[in-house]
């Protein structure tokens, strides 16, 4: 039975309980000596933010159930709008801007917002694209009051309603639409993924009893849609200087510069980002002592990567943590990166996979066979034995249960089972005799040959052994089933190899490497690719091997293979 329950309200507590501890600290400039310069609000200032937006998008004629487009930077701005929102009653739709117009423009057609709030690039989207905003009846620009009249809307400023007390918590129940938030594309069109309050809800508890994130910590939003979370739990929000869109180049100095300045406990980033923190830090002798977790998500993460933060830079009390978890469900599973230095480490390296832990309290996780059709009602037949690789699926309180107006993709994704309903995470995998999850890499990137089924994470860890690779894909090109392994290489930036003789030396040394393996000795395609592989927008991280297999199916009609 649904219960009232709204996430808002846990910000108002927490304003109530320690008013003047950090709320948010914003990076807004650097001075002349290369300092950065921050906005800074406490909890109650934070709260009072909300309060003023909520009467002011209320007054403009926004209501409860109300989807409202919010295409806003990571900022104090945004930050406040999605709690003024969900306390409303109204339902914030966030989308990557930076998937590429396209996919954009279907995801905002999917939602049907009645409202956009967003910067003034959004309403010229808008001007010369305006069928996906059909629904649009109010819009908001935040910027300047002058831009108001060029786009016939109002400003953010404008709806800054001060003066009118606390903003009444709008009486949601757990069955209600908090948020939709969409994944991120890399496996195909994104989908929009519909939050309910109670998801939320269960998402704060697990991160407070089985994650122990404890009320006045301070967390650096290296992956800042999560950050959406921490005024909930009573953390302070620090946003780093960094574009969200290009982790991969983000500068390594302003990463610990936020850690030391404002003695960080929590960062949340993608492996992307600590790659270039972790070697920074190491070749300059820096310690972070104050971090007492560092959490990495989004793709497989390099035992190594874990081991040297545990080794090198965080206080011997402090963890690394990799949990497992997709926009649909999260977080699912739990593991010390002591265990995975222990214990795990070693089997990656041999191809076994990447561990990612045991599932958390009320969290149900099984293995089932693989298909690539529909499954629509739950059978114990389909669950796998232990050991044995196939599609992971999971049920639990912070399961989300459709994607928004796909109801092919929802088919597709989700099993109705009588106590609730399994989401089929599109992730391959097995647990082994500890009843820890091993990740395999994207059901829709297995390779499917004449000789059996290759998995990307177990193969393509042999060939990273090799020190002039950067990163490897494995692909399939030709029919399923009768697919031909291809492995492409991106070599390191010191490794290229510029000739022909020096490319057959490095294919014959990967190819050394692979026959060590029986899963990876069939593999004795090798190319290389031209550029940096193509990667998702939202974490830089998870290799775009779709784009990859028509890149190698051209190459290999090239070169007549």
């Amino acid at each position: 039975m649904a219960e009232l329950y709204n996430v808002a309200q846990a910000l108002a507590d927490v304003a109530a309980r320690v008013p003047y501890q950090p709320g948010i600290i914003y990076p807004c400039g650097r001075d002349s000596k290369g300092r950065v310069t921050t906005v800074q609000l406490n909890f109650k200032q934070l709260n009072e933010e909300v309060d003023f937006y909520a009467h002011g998008l209320t007054a403009y004629g926004i209501h409860k159930g109300d989807r409202v487009l919010l295409m806003v930077r990571p900022s104090i701005e945004l930050i406040a709008l999605v709690f003024a929102m969900v306390k409303m009653g109204a339902v914030p739709v966030l989308i990557d801007p930076g998937m590429g117009w396209k996919p954009f423009l279907q995801c905002v057609a999917d939602t049907e917002p009645v409202a956009l709030v967003g910067l003034p690039s959004a309403h010229i989207l808008r001007r010369f694209f305006p069928k996906p905003f059909k629904t649009v009846k109010r819009a908001v620009v935040v910027g300047k009051r002058g831009l108001a009249g060029v786009f016939g809307s109002v400003t953010l400023d404008d709806l800054r309603v001060e003066g009118r007390g606390p903003f009444p918590v709008a009486p949601t129940t757990t069955e209600d639409e908090a948020a939709v938030a969409f994944t991120s594309g890399s496996t195909g069109v994104p989908k929009g993924v519909v939050y309910l309050q109670g998801m939320f809800r269960a998402q704060i508890d697990l991160m407070r009893r089985e994650l122990n994130v404890q009320p006045g910590e301070v967390d650096l939003a290296l992956l800042y849609i999560f950050a959406v979370f921490n005024p909930a739990l009573g953390v302070t929000t620090v946003i780093p200087d960094m574009d969200p869109t290009k982790s991969a180049a983000v500068n390594p100095a302003y990463v610990v510069e936020a850690i030391q300045t404002y003695g960080v406990t929590n960062a949340f980033g993608s492996p992307t980002i600590w790659k270039r923190v972790v070697p920074y830090c190491m070749e300059n002798g820096i310690t972070l002592p104050s971090l007492k977790r560092v959490l990495m998500a989004s793709a497989p993460v390099p035992p190594a990567l874990v081991g040297d933060l545990l080794a090198h830079i965080l206080a011997p009390d402090a963890d690394v943590n990799t949990p497992f978890g997709a926009t649909e469900a999260m977080p699912l599973t739990f593991m010390s990166g002591y265990e995975i230095v222990a214990q795990t480490a070693a089997l990656s390296e041999q191809g076994r996979g990447m561990c990612v832990g045991r599932p958390l309290e009320g969290i149900t996780m099984r293995v089932i066979h693989i298909t690539d059709e529909p499954i629509p009602t739950w059978c114990e037949d389909l669950v796998l034995p232990q050991g044995e690789i196939g599609e992971i699926v999971v049920k639990g309180p912070v399961v989300t249960r459709i994607y928004l107006n796909r109801p092919d993709k929802t088919a597709m994704a989700k099993i109705q089972d009588t106590d609730g309903i399994w989401h089929r995470m599109g992730d391959t995998g097995y647990f082994d005799e500890h009843g820890r999850l091993w990740f395999c890499g994207r059901k829709a990137h297995r390779v499917e040959t004449s000789h059996g089924t290759l998995f990307p994470v177990p193969c393509e860890t042999i060939f990273n052994h090799h020190p002039g690779v950067n990163r490897s894909a494995l692909v399939g090109v030709g029919p399923q089933g009768a697919q031909r392994p291809v492995l492409i290489i991106e070599p390191g930036q010191d490794h290229k190899p510029e000739t022909p003789a020096a490319q057959e030396q490095f294919i014959v040394e990967l190819l050394a490497l692979g026959a060590e393996y029986e899963h990876t000795r069939t593999i004795q395609t090798v190319v290389f690719y031209p550029d940096s592989f193509p990667v998702d927008v939202r974490h830089n991280a998870k290799i775009q091997r779709e784009k990859l297999a028509v890149w190698a199916a051209e190459h290999s009609e090239r070169a007549g293979v």
